[in-house]
């Protein structure tokens, strides 16, 4: 079997071609510190790897000489030296791209691996689907802590052959270039490069290039990429440094030219879910930071986005009205001003939560506010309720006699929670990191007073409670770092939704305290907001921890 597999991947694809071999291009600009062990990862792939291209894209920190070092010893790596600093990423992958000899080829950036086995399982699949595009699972190792969360697992739960993009408008939403193998010929016969230059998110135009050309695509489940994530970096990477608002003029600019390049080759399918994918990642990904950043760049990123959102039409507002990105998309675009921000954070959150207040119109119909009637909320009313952006306050209040409880609060939604009728909500706690868990139980929802604005026809119920205890010793002996609350609302008719919820502040709630530790002495706890507004916990153990939330606090105060 494994010799038949062998025999196929060395003769090509249709057994009497060129071998089948892999080129890796490993594009780097001063990094010296991760590019030899990119580099090494890529030749660790065994023999399917012909060749590594690595690009040096004028270094200045000794980058180019330890390829070099490498190469004299490695003879399946080739380094090629660029004289001027391209400003970006896509010069240099072309740069490799044009150097390439073998009949595949993937990209690989300084700072990231490929892990073991990955090339085969691409290569496999590549000539046993007869796929110009093969892509599989990429997951962001966060760094240091080691965390891994996989990006779009949703595309790569099974194998697939997709004869043709369209089949798959998913595909869309995958916009990365590094976990993907592609046919060399395919690229050349095309002419898909990447965009040149000082060219941020090249990679969104260039996947947009290579669905427009509308191959086979096969896709496997297989891990096939390392994405270092590294945010304390003293240089981030393009995706996280979001400060400047030139990030996301980049970005809109990189999303309408996928658009425009596949509405222009006839694929009207993908380009309306490219214009779907905006609203529900990009665009709420920077509106939940929006409200960090100054007024000045919260006016001209607001510019940006109604200028972006302005080119849709109708029938892009029409797709999954009540869709989270879509309400926010709306709100933007109907306000010349920054507006509503703390209220779009949470909208923005995932999942999301549309907290109040909960306006009508005149004619009673759901509005985003009173002052913004064209903003019709009335999908809402006949979203299904595992969909809703339900609203959940929770506040952690310390007891008399020790001991912590956390109190929930669900709001009311244009009559649909009272419809469903809320009865019990699971919580636990989810360890950030290593995704360990730590239950809380579950708790009955008690129906309060009406909320004000929610009374209306549909009923007078308002709110529902519950209180839970939270035992911070369990979450101490489970493990120091961040914990992020996770609820689970369960109805009448048995139906759950997931979702998560808003931190309070203020008088009588619980702040940072020091809670007894059999392993550590002492653990420090410190309730906080996360970007998007969910309640969470710091837990730092025993004397070096207390010394860290110490040091922390100095550095904000210097900043």
């Amino acid at each position: 079997m494994h010799a038949e597999r062998d025999a196929e991947r060395d003769t090509g694809r249709s057994g009497t071609g060129p071998p089948a071999g892999v080129a890796v291009v490993v594009i780097g600009y001063d990094d010296a510190a991760h590019v030899t062990g990119a580099v090494r990862s890529a030749l660790a792939q065994g023999p399917a790897v012909r060749e590594v291209v690595a690009v040096d894209d004028c270094s200045a920190d000794g980058s180019a000489a330890l390829l070099d070092r490498l190469a004299a010893t490695e003879p399946r790596l080739r380094v090629i030296r660029r004289r001027v600093n391209s400003g970006g990423c896509g010069t240099p992958r072309n740069t490799g791209l044009d150097a390439v000899t073998s009949p595949y080829v993937m990209f690989l950036d300084s700072d990231d691996v490929l892990p073991p086995g990955a090339v085969d399982a691409l290569l496999d699949a590549a000539t046993g689907a007869h796929a110009e595009v093969v892509s599989g699972l990429c997951v962001r190792r966060e760094l240091p802590s080691g965390r891994e969360v996989p990006w779009q697992p949703r595309l790569y739960a099974l194998h697939a052959a997709v004869p043709h993009p369209a089949r798959r408008p998913r595909l869309v939403h995958d916009t990365l270039c590094v976990n993907k193998l592609y046919r060399t010929a395919f690229l050349r016969e095309h002419g898909i490069r990447f965009p040149e230059g000082r060219f941020p998110y090249e990679d969104v135009v260039f996947t947009a290039r290579v669905l427009a050309a509308a191959p086979r695509v096969a896709l496997i489940p297989d891990r096939v990429y390392v994405w270092h994530v590294r945010r304390s970096a003293e240089r981030l990477s393009i995706s996280l440094d979001r400060a400047g608002v030139a990030n996301w003029r980049g970005r809109t600019e990189a999303c309408r030219q996928a658009y425009e390049i596949l509405l222009g080759a006839g694929q009207k399918e993908l380009a309306r879910a490219a214009r779907a994918k905006f609203l529900d990642h990009d665009l709420r990904m920077y509106l939940r930071e929006l409200g960090l950043r100054d007024a000045a760049y919260r006016r001209a990123w607001w510019e940006l986005a109604r200028a972006h959102l302005a080119e849709y039409d109708a029938d892009d507002w029409a797709r999954d009205p009540a869709a989270p990105g879509r309400l926010a998309g709306r709100v933007v675009l109907a306000s010349p001003e920054p507006r509503d921000l703390p209220r779009l954070r949470e909208l923005a959150a995932r999942p999301a939560r549309l907290y109040p207040p909960y306006a009508r119109a005149a004619d009673g119909t759901p509005v985003w506010a009173a002052d913004l009637p064209q903003v019709s909320l009335e999908p809402l009313l006949t979203a299904p309720v595992r969909a809703l952006p339900l609203a959940v306050d929770a506040g952690l209040r310390p007891r008399a006699r020790g001991g912590t409880r956390l109190r929930l609060r669900l709001h009311e939604l244009y009559g649909r929670v009272a419809q469903a009728g809320p009865e019990t909500v699971q919580t636990q706690w989810v360890h950030r990191d290593d995704g360990g868990v730590v239950a809380g139980g579950s708790a009955a929802l008690v129906p309060g007073a009406p909320a004000a604005g929610t009374a209306g026809p549909e009923g007078a119920a308002g709110t529902w409670s519950a209180e839970a205890a939270v035992d911070l010793a369990a979450l101490a002996a489970a493990g120091a770092g961040t914990w992020d609350l996770r609820l689970r609302i369960r109805f009448r008719d048995g139906v759950s939704r997931d979702v998560t919820a808003h931190a309070l502040t203020g008088a009588g709630l619980l702040r940072r305290r020091a809670v007894p530790s059999a392993r550590h002495g002492v653990v420090l706890v410190q309730p906080y907001a996360t970007h998007s507004g969910a309640l969470a916990l710091r837990l730092a153990p025993g004397a070096g921890g207390v010394l860290s939330v110490v040091r922390g606090r100095l550095r904000r105060l210097l900043h």
